[in-house]
């Protein structure tokens, strides 16, 4: 049987760390944990620390660390995170919440993955989305696309989101780089940080990850 694994998993927006988290996920049979997974299922839930997030989302304000390791932590305790391991995606994204993470874990992560995909190429790829407007159904536009697309599945209106615009792109790479750079830092120090080339092939990406966890002593 593969064992299981402790992993955080950071990158780029655009990077395809959704894409290889569930890959990851079904391989060491292993949760995908991410940050908007953990904030919807407490909300739902209603659990204490999600009716104080939920409020908090609700009036447009942004959430402290103190709420977002608490959310962390009621997740990390359920079963399926608490025996055999998990993917963190989205989490930690300062060296504040990545040393509560460390204080609120009972055995210490495996592996710190930077899934590293060029920035000129996440902001080609975001850019080129297309989302229909009806059905939410993603698309890749191509020069030789019409103006005017229509959704293939539903006939409703595609569409470029206003945050997929190449200058608030821009802009979301920015705050990420900025507080990525010192987390990135942070976990290289203790020694469990792996780098792995995301771009490729899906599949080939997913061999340089199991590879690179197979090196920190994972099967």
């Amino acid at each position: 049987m593969i064992h299981g694994v402790r992993l955080v998993i950071l990158g780029r927006q655009g990077a395809g760390k959704g894409t290889q988290c569930v890959r990851l996920s079904n391989h060491y049979v292993v949760p995908h944990i991410s940050t908007g997974d953990m904030l919807r299922a407490a909300v739902k839930e209603g659990t204490p620390l999600g009716r104080v997030a939920g409020e908090i989302m609700n009036s447009g304000g942004l959430l402290s660390d103190e709420i977002m390791v608490g959310i962390v932590r009621e997740r990390l305790d359920q079963p399926d995170a608490s025996g055999r391991g998990f993917i963190l995606d989205g989490f930690p994204r300062t060296v504040g919440q990545a040393e509560a993470l460390g204080a609120i874990l009972e055995q210490p992560l495996d592996l710190v993955i930077d899934l590293d995909v060029p920035r000129e190429l996440v902001l080609e790829r975001i850019s080129s989305r297309r989302v229909c407007r009806d059905c939410g159904a993603n698309y890749s536009a191509t020069k030789n696309d019409p103006v005017s697309r229509i959704c293939d599945r539903c006939g409703g209106d595609v569409v470029q989101r206003d945050d997929d615009t190449p200058d608030a792109v821009n802009k979301r790479l920015d705050i990420y780089d900025s507080q990525t750079s010192p987390l990135i830092s942070f976990y290289n120090a203790q020694g469990i940080l792996a780098v792995v080339n995301g771009v490729g092939h899906p599949d080939h990406v997913l061999d340089r990850l199991v590879v690179a966890i197979a090196a920190a002593g994972r099967s």
